[in-house]
């Protein structure tokens, strides 16, 4: 297996990180942004996707003064805090997108599965709760058939 948290030396980025803490998820997310190959340990994904909810979180509550100012009327009101909002949320999901993506499907890979599997959550209804039984899969140990061969 791979070093875990608790080892001495620092684990390589090509690597799985086991007991990855919040700060070291966060740094491996943008460092690995676009790598698809090799594995992601549970820790890392998972420390990634409470750092992304609060995110959307404090993108969302930019907005929500401003709703409950605006109590009268029906529907949604276009003013600056909905433009901030949407202009926040849009940059934040260009910049996310791609390293999110990147990090589900080397999760898939450390549970032995192909990154494809991630589009079964594109299913509408279900789609979400089929891939989150498949992230939530232990490690299995053949998933190293994912990683990068040793040049």
């Amino acid at each position: 297996m791979t070093a875990h948290s608790g080892d001495r030396a620092p684990v390589p980025l090509d690597q799985p990180y086991y007991g990855a803490t919040l700060p070291i998820a966060f740094t491996r997310f943008w460092r690995k942004y676009a790598t698809f190959s090799g594995r992601a340990s549970r820790s890392e994904f998972w420390w990634w996707m409470l750092c992304g909810g609060i995110v959307a979180a404090v993108i969302v509550a930019i907005y929500v003064p401003s709703l409950l100012a605006a109590r009268t009327g029906h529907g949604l009101r276009w003013d600056t805090g909905l433009t901030v909002t949407v202009v926040l949320a849009g940059a934040w999901f260009v910049a996310a997108i791609v390293p999110s993506l990147a990090l589900a499907w080397r999760r898939l890979h450390d549970a032995n599965l192909r990154g494809l599997f991630w589009l079964l959550g594109l299913i509408p209804s279900v789609g979400w709760i089929m891939m989150l039984v498949l992230i939530l899969q232990p490690t299995n140990p053949r998933g190293i058939r994912f990683d990068r061969a040793a040049a």
